[in-house]
């Protein structure tokens, strides 16, 4: 049975999805033990549901109408690759269920190229999902051939204060 962390459900459900967007985006956090148990479980479940799904892509060959300057019309074939069926119900499960992180803006990044850099991608943390953490974790699954354990607990000691456990939650 799961622990409830002392929190009504929707604060613990709403805790853990913010933990779990954090520990994606950012790569590791540190929390304390209970609540890094229950956030590894639901991060080893999104990335498993990534891991399985994202190679399900549809290749889709579209007819593009330009007009010139001169007011011609021409048209051109151009080639999309799509969602399939099972990666869009993924990537719509996670978009439910993960708070939407933005990209931050660099330190001395000009807003014009801050702006071109993001122009295309519309959810961040799930391109990461599906482009980085998908691929990275399949290919290591096929040489250990197992799935799993995508994350570690690093214990750091007691809290001042309230003398809870905490750790280092990181993905591995």
């Amino acid at each position: 049975m799961p622990k409830k962390l002392g929190k009504r459900t929707d604060q613990r459900m709403a805790m853990l999805k913010n933990q779990v967007s954090e520990l994606l985006w950012y790569g590791q956090i540190e929390t304390t033990v209970d609540r890094a148990k229950a956030v590894r479980s639901l991060a080893e479940k999104y990335i498993t549901l990534a891991i399985r799904t994202y190679t399900d892509d549809v290749k889709v060959t579209k007819t593009v109408t330009n007009t010139d300057a001169k007011g011609n019309k021409s048209q051109s074939l151009v080639q999309f690759t799509n969602d399939g069926p099972k990666k869009l119900a993924a990537r719509r499960r996670l978009m439910a269920e993960l708070v939407d992180i933005k990209e931050i803006k660099a330190e001395k990044e000009s807003k014009a190229a801050y702006r071109a850099r993001i122009k295309d991608t519309k959810h961040p943390l799930i391109e990461k999902i599906f482009k980085e953490y998908a691929p990275k974790y399949a290919q290591r699954a096929s040489e250990k051939g197992n799935g799993g354990g995508y994350t570690r607990i690093l214990r750091t000691g007691n809290r001042r204060g309230d003398a809870a456990e905490m750790c280092i939650l990181k993905l591995i």
